[in-house]
């Protein structure tokens, strides 16, 4: 009896840890997107700063990414 519900305590507890990287990785895709979809337009109303707008989208993707990358592994660690 009680170590059918240890295990099912288990389960739920990977079934979590697993939503929650889901949730994570669902976040930064949308994150990106925006960021993506600004940029664009931001060098359409002006490409003369073409340069500087994609340099400051490059390196803000990456910090989105490397959030959802610490939330993936901080849910794995919880596994």
């Amino acid at each position: 009896m009680i170590i059918s519900s240890l295990l099912a305590a288990e389960g739920l507890a990977q079934l979590g840890c697993s939503l929650g990287a889901g949730i994570a990785v669902i976040g930064a895709g949308l994150g990106i997107g925006k960021i993506g979809s600004s940029a664009m337009d931001a060098i359409a109303r002006q490409p003369e700063a073409s340069g500087k707008i994609q340099t400051n989208m490059i390196l803000t993707s990456a910090f989105v990414e490397g959030c959802a990358l610490f939330a993936i592994v901080a849910c794995a660690f919880l596994i």
